[in-house]
């Protein structure tokens, strides 16, 4: 998500994530079914085809659905889709979709509004940084690179309600997909209507999931999710309105949770000591990894030993443990602990995978590495600036990070510059930073979620490094070993040995999010990869 998407800037995940579990309210089920959670930033686009923030894919996952929902741990469940037949060595797929089933605005839904997203969001005038993802499904690697029409993309309608789509090579996490929005499908007359305005308001979308979202103007603090009486399956529905306010300071969070304004608070590190018997406290790891990103247009950062140096002069234990104190923990690796097992061993993919000697602390060793490559780039003023999001985590570890390479690398002058998530992401999308702290969350439960966006020109990879080694182990993943599960991990493993060892990115940690919430809110599925929370069945007891 991550992904960039699924950045979210460092307790984003926590605004629209555990946020949920974190519900609470007098209501029965005799009344209106209704509480206010707290976010710790705003909404960015709902365009499903631009959106980025973990934050809006919550959002999306709760007011749209595709051909799959996930359920719990992750597995795929019948969203739209009614019957998938598979052949061609998984290269095929006939999908049946439910008949009559209705947009918010009335619309009849059918199959070539799946035809037309996908176009659209493979299509490079569309400028999405996931068309990524529909690489494997036939010539899309060639629609985004300009080299073929949109039209040519292997997705088309063989029925009013059925659909057929063809792959270029098996796709293992295929199902995984069709449950992430970026998959979901769109009415085009509305796309059309609103033009560069669509899904910047909420009354510039239409709605095919449990919910429609309502009063938001597009930079507002404030939201809600309404029950939609169009959706298919509205008897499944519970809650009539889930309603969303900003809270970026944890302490006014704890307060108004407190006095039951909001049913769950994110909590800071110390907070969560304070209150660890506090039988209302729950924190989960998340898929993610926080790493900072060197822009590598420049010259000082595409030296190796400047960027090992920034690594090693970094004590990740302090950052986790006194820095946060929530519960993340440094995990020495960019694929995310928890997500994946070895299909031989059942070792986990971080067990498998060697961090290399940069990524471990040593003071000493980077001021060696510092000055040799201060002098090899014929530095001899260096310094630059830490973007960063304006949430309070994030601000202290850049204040951490700033501290500590000025400390550790002589001569060094940095600065901090923190500003909101949303203005954060476009400038990490065009490249208009110097050093930033970024973030990625997983889209679905396999490595490659975290690998792929750090292959060339992937518009993800915003430290723009590039190795060919890396590309060709990424490509065989999905091609030629698509269908060995052992090569493929195998494959995988190197790619990171080898993101890590050049130090194409600087990995810090991986979060956890501790919450205060109330226990009363019941059957809402939480899954730590992709959109985080599914809240079609939700009540409150």
């Amino acid at each position: 998500m991550g992904f960039n998407r699924k950045w979210a800037i460092i307790a984003s995940l926590a605004g629209l994530a555990l946020m949920l579990s974190a519900c609470g309210s007098s209501s029965s089920s005799s009344k209106k079914q209704t509480f206010t959670m707290p976010a710790d930033s705003e909404l960015s686009t709902m365009d499903l085809s631009k959106s980025t923030a973990l934050a809006t894919f919550d959002t999306l996952n709760n007011t749209n659905e595709g051909l799959y929902r996930l359920g719990a741990h992750s597995k795929p469940e019948a969203g739209l889709a009614t019957k998938l037949t598979e052949s061609n060595n998984g290269r095929h797929y006939v999908i049946d979709i439910r008949h009559n089933t209705k947009w918010s605005n009335g619309d009849t839904l059918t199959a070539k509004d799946f035809v037309y997203s996908w176009q659209r969001t493979v299509n490079p005038k569309t400028a999405s940084q996931y068309s990524y993802l529909f690489s494997g499904i036939k010539n899309a690697d060639a629609i985004t690179k300009g080299k073929k029409a949109p039209d040519t993309l292997g997705i088309k309608t063989t029925g009013k309600y059925q659909l057929t789509i063809d792959l270029d090579q098996q796709i293992p996490y295929f199902k995984l997909l069709l449950g992430f929005p970026v998959f979901y499908p769109q009415d085009q007359k509305v796309v059309e209507k609103y033009g560069d305005g669509y899904g910047t308001r909420s009354n510039r979308m239409v709605y095919d999931g449990p919910f429609k979202l309502t009063k938001w103007n597009g930079t507002g603090t404030t939201w809600s999710l309404v029950k939609n009486d169009h959706y298919w399956d509205k008897k499944a529905v519970k809650m009539s309105v889930i309603k969303y306010q900003v809270v970026k300071d944890s302490q006014t969070a704890l307060n108004q949770y407190n006095s039951k304004k909001l049913i769950g608070a994110p909590l800071t590190g110390p907070q969560a000591k304070n209150l660890k018997h506090n039988k209302d406290l729950v924190s989960r790891p998340q898929s993610c990894a926080y790493y900072l990103a060197l822009n590598q247009h420049m010259k000082l950062f595409k030296n190796l030993k400047i960027r090992e140096a920034i690594s090693m002069a970094v004590n990740r234990q302090q950052i986790t443990k006194k820095v946060l104190g929530d519960g993340s923990f440094v995990n020495n690796s960019f694929v995310s602990k928890g997500l994946a097992t070895n299909p031989k061993t059942g070792k986990d993919f971080t067990a498998d995978t060697t961090a290399p000697a940069s990524m471990k602390y040593d003071p000493a060793k980077a001021k060696s590495l510092w000055q040799q490559g201060l002098k090899e780039t014929g530095t001899t003023n260096p310094k630059f600036t830490i973007m960063c999001g304006d949430s309070e985590a994030t601000k202290q570890v850049s204040e951490y990070l700033q501290s500590a390479l000025e400390k550790h690398l002589p001569g060094l002058k940095v600065t901090i510059s923190s500003i909101p998530p949303r203005t954060v992401l476009a400038r990490q999308a065009s490249r208009q930073y110097q050093v930033t702290m970024a973030d990625w969350f997983a889209d679905f439960s396999d490595p490659i979620t975290f690998l792929n966006i750090y292959t060339t020109h992937n518009p993800s990879n915003i430290s723009d490094w590039s190795n060919s080694t890396y590309d060709q182990l990424i490509k065989a993943s999905s091609t030629t070993d698509a269908n060995k599960p052992e090569q493929r991990w195998d494959d995988m493993v190197k790619a990171q040995n080898i993101l890590l060892k050049d130090q194409g990115i600087t990995p810090l940690y991986q979060s956890a999010a501790p919450w205060l919430f109330n226990r009363n809110v019941k059957n809402f599925v939480y899954n730590s990869a992709g959109a985080n929370y599914n809240f079609k069945t939700t009540y409150v007891k």
